[in-house]
Formats: structure tokens, C-alpha cells, sequence
């Protein structure tokens, strides 16, 4: 028996790469749309046999069917959610206005409503 190798102890705190999170993307679309196809077979299948609640796992089947193809493209699409840093990265800066002292050549500017 062939021993599996281990796999290596993560010690970081970076990110997947792309490659790697496109890979498992790929992998489960194409398992929902396996899931998919079987569900078209399946529903072939039972209306040759014609089981007991035909209708009712023929529904079943068609709505694996329509769903899953809908359920998989949200998920290929989707990527792994941002970290504390990356959400705090892309926030904006507050910006900081500086107030000059006045001086003698400019005297200090009041406002004031009632005149």
C-alpha cells in the first residue's frame, strides 16, 4: 500500500492563490452540474419504471435540474469573503484639515450670525 504524503503545516496568514481558489471553484461546478445530469438520468430512469409517487420524484428531479445550474454559477463566482485587513485597507482614510494659527499679517477670521 502506497503511503499518501502529509501535507504541509500552514504557518502563515496569506491568502489562498488565485490558482488554488479558481481550482476549487472549478471543482464544485463541475460536481453541481454531475449532480445535475444525474438528475436528468434519474428522471428518465423512473419514468421507464414508474414508481409509486411518480410525480412527486419527477418534481424532485425537475427542480435539481432547473436549480442547481443557477445554484452552481452563484458559487463559482463567488470568492472567499476579505479579511479584517483587506475590508480596513479599502475603507478610506479620514483626511485631517489643518488650521493655521493666525498670525499679524492675517488676523484671525470670526463668524458670526448676528451683526
Amino acid at each position: 500500500m502506497k503511503k499518501q504524503p502529509e501535507r504541509p503545516v500552514v504557518i502563515t496568514d496569506a491568502a489562498r492563490s488565485q490558482g488554488d481558489q479558481l481550482r476549487s471553484r472549478e471543482i464544485r461546478y463541475v460536481s453541481m452540474m454531475a449532480l445535475r445530469a444525474a438528475c436528468l438520468i434519474t428522471g428518465a430512469v423512473l419514468i421507464s419504471v414508474k414508481p409509486p409517487l411518480l410525480p412527486l420524484w419527477l418534481i424532485l428531479c425537475a427542480a435539481g435540474m432547473v436549480l442547481l445550474p443557477w445554484m452552481a454559477v452563484l458559487i463559482a463566482n463567488d470568492r472567499p469573503p476579505k479579511t479584517k485587513a483587506e475590508r480596513a485597507a479599502a475603507m478610506p482614510q479620514p483626511t485631517q484639515h489643518v488650521i493655521e494659527p493666525a498670525s499679524p499679517d492675517r488676523p484671525a477670521r470670526v463668524i458670526d450670525a448676528d451683526e
